[in-house]
């Protein structure tokens, strides 16, 4: 059973998008929570054309940076995979700085400030656990104003403050890292959040795509007993003709809508299927032919061909390969009616979400932020992190699943 967004469960949870993409984090949260997005914020023109074509009812906002949130319709749900160059692995790890691709979080802060949704959804790369929140100092930068005595005294008993490698920097002499800022931002912002990170073999796909998931839950009312008046929140979202908790000034018109999302249910059924490789497959593939074998089974259809071949350019990946690997629908990205070039295909999918992947790491952090139904995922298709962050600012840990390999982190301020 998923959530509903009010007691009488008579409509769907209303939810907004930022740095959309082709819309693969939004399947996850339409499917897991049984959502509609209603608007999107994507500022690459070509890739907005995709999700328009499949959300044709919800406007882009647009640029991030300049929308006007006051005027934003109200939504229960607020997504979204802020830029992850600058905290890549694969980057110069710039970090959160203002200025970069990464600091668009501070905008995204902004929007669950000024928006109030129920629940945030939050996804990133790997990287987003070890980089700074800040650039690190460069050669030369001036020293005179910090203490020049060291931060431990030389009598004093050192304690392993940090346990394991994927704590978020609560230490005093490590610096505050990418994911421990994110965290205590929402905690700021009275938000409580646990995050998970998972490979996408988890759920089949056959590469490993690691990726960070944070699922936040708006912190309940704070009752007045006493009649003191206590801000029940971090700000008033404004009158409701509706009953509590739907945050929005008019009613649902309860039209139905398309079920975006419904093949992903398909694809949770097969995911955890034993697969036969056939001998068809080992000759074609070679050594990849049980990962292609059981992700065309999950899928529901072949793999297209993994290159193309061109005079010009040579052997380059095949858009429609990359597709099928994402676990899309075909031509979800690679019709034609879109304009894109083959480049913008490719760029758009390895910027994307792996919509199953997303979808199992909501399944799992359900249950621990309060919402009903869901299963928790085991770990026999690879190893998870997860972590939680209350939003009082105190990093309470996620009991441990048993996992063959895993290990748990927390974040602070």
């Amino acid at each position: 059973m998923r959530e509903s967004n009010d007691e009488n469960n008579d409509h769907r949870l209303r939810a907004g998008s930022l740095f959309s993409g082709y819309g693969g984090l939004d399947l996850a949260v339409e499917h897991t929570f049984d959502a509609e997005t209603v608007w999107f914020s994507e500022l690459n023109e070509h890739v907005a054309r995709v999700f328009s074509h499949h959300w044709p009812d919800a406007p882009n906002l647009g640029d991030i940076t300049t929308i006007d949130w006051s005027q934003a319709p109200p939504i229960d749900i607020l997504c979204g995979g802020f830029p992850c160059q600058d905290v890549s692995t694969v980057g110069k790890r710039a970090g959160l700085a203002p200025g970069t691709r990464s600091g668009l979080w501070s905008h995204m802060a902004v929007a669950i400030d000024a928006l109030q949704p129920r629940f945030v959804v939050i996804e990133n790369v790997r990287g987003l656990l070890s980089s700074p929140a800040v650039r690190a100092p460069t050669e030369g930068d001036d020293h005179e104003q910090r203490n020049p005595d060291p931060a431990t005294a030389e009598a004093a008993t050192l304690r392993n403050v940090e346990l394991d490698p994927w704590g978020l920097g609560d230490a005093a002499a490590r610096p505050l890292r990418a994911a421990g800022a994110v965290l205590g931002d929402l905690a700021d912002l009275r938000y409580d959040a646990q995050w998970i990170g998972l490979p996408a073999s988890f759920v089949g796909a056959p590469h490993s795509r690691f990726r960070i998931f944070i699922l936040a839950k708006q912190q309940e009312a704070v009752p007045d007993a006493a009649g003191d008046r206590l801000d029940s929140g971090r700000r008033n979202p404004g009158a409701s003709a509706c009953a509590p908790g739907n945050h929005r000034p008019v009613a649902p018109d309860h039209r139905p809508s398309p079920q975006r999302a419904g093949w992903l249910a398909e694809q949770e059924r097969r995911f955890r299927d034993a697969v036969a490789t056939s001998r068809g497959h080992l000759q074609r593939w070679g050594r990849y032919g049980d990962a292609i074998a059981q992700w065309e089974h999950i899928t529901g259809r072949a793999a297209p061909a993994p290159a193309l071949l061109s005079d010009k350019t040579g052997l380059r990946p095949s858009p429609r390969f990359v597709e099928w690997l994402m676990g899309l629908p075909a031509c979800w990205v690679t019709d034609l009616e879109y304009g894109l070039t083959a480049n913008q295909q490719v760029t758009a999918l390895g910027n994307g979400v792996l919509p199953l992947h997303a979808a199992a790491a909501l399944a799992s952090l359900r249950g621990t932020c309060q919402v009903r139904g869901g299963r928790k995922v085991d770990g026999a298709r690879g190893a998870r992190q997860y972590g939680s962050l209350d939003g009082d600012g105190s990093g309470n840990r996620t009991p441990m699943p048993p996992t063959r390999a895993s290990s748990s982190g927390s974040g602070a301020r």
